[in-house]
């Protein structure tokens, strides 16, 4: 067929200029809507990264919220382009609530460390650097990530703790003060003098480099236990110094008791024989 063949007066122009004028314009609509709304999205984006920034969001969890909020802005741009074509928007939106309680169901565990995660990176209970304990575990923390936590424990063990877990339970944060106080238990004798002892202990943890004057040392006469005089020895350090001052007072106190004569006695038992 060739154009001297076609029927020109059977062809309807005017619904064709109704049909050009209806949708041209609500496809030109439609090009305006995708263009503003990506500028306003980037722009959104672009400040919602600045705003981060200066509050100290983790990188993490900037990349993370950025890339969230961007794909939800970015659909909700495409759900008011279909309803601006005349595409029914209500099935398309309930489809997308559907599958979103789906995938909510099937991830609830990993949405709850992921909330955790967020909680964390927010209201910052620690930092990388950080000696923690949590979960019944102690260790440096040595990542924080958007679902755990990665912990280097006393012995050199990894530690990974779920951060929904972490956020939800007690959180002790050793390094936060900056000092720590070392919490010893002496004993010694009931023939030992107590002024002289505690002068012994004192000079101990005086002559101690790692051991700061403030808050002073202290020592103190804790109970009177069934075989022995108990003394709180109460040393305080650095954070990062505690085991160093921990060991090192143990021993010094041992060899300074030995050198005055004060004797630590040792555990005592009881026998009670019965006479057949």
């Amino acid at each position: 067929m060739n154009l001297a063949e076609i029927d020109f007066q059977s062809f309807d122009s005017g619904k064709l200029m109704d049909f050009i004028t209806e949708y041209g314009l609500k496809v030109i609509g439609a090009i305006l809507i995708w263009i503003i709304g990506s500028w306003i999205i980037k722009n959104i984006l672009k400040a919602t990264k600045k705003i981060m920034s200066k509050s100290n969001y983790e990188e993490s969890l900037q990349k993370f919220l950025l890339n969230l909020f961007s794909w939800g802005l970015k659909i909700l741009l495409i759900i008011t382009l279909l309803g601006t074509l005349g595409v029914p928007t209500t099935s398309f939106a309930a489809i997308i609530a559907a599958a979103g309680l789906a995938v909510g169901m099937a991830l609830q565990g990993s949405l709850g460390n992921f909330a955790g995660g967020v909680l964390i990176m927010i209201f910052k209970p620690f930092k990388i650097g950080d000696l923690i304990e949590a979960q019944g575990e102690i260790g440096v923390v040595k990542h924080i990530e958007i679902f755990t936590t990665k912990l280097t424990g006393l012995s050199n063990r990894e530690i990974i703790i779920p951060n929904g877990a972490l956020s939800n339970g007690n959180i002790i944060n050793y390094t936060t003060e900056g000092t720590r106080r070392v919490d010893l238990v002496i004993g010694v004798s009931y023939d030992a003098d107590i002024k002289q002892t505690k002068e012994v202990l004192m000079n101990v943890l005086t002559s101690h480099p790692k051991v700061i004057d403030t808050p002073a040392p202290t020592v103190n006469v804790l109970e009177l236990a069934d075989s022995s005089v108990n003394f709180a020895v109460r040393p305080w350090c650095n954070a990062e110094d505690y085991w160093t001052v921990y060991f090192e007072c143990t021993e010094n106190i041992k060899l300074a008791l030995d050198a005055a004569g004060i004797e630590i006695p040792y555990p005592h038992q009881v026998e009670i024989q019965k006479k057949g």
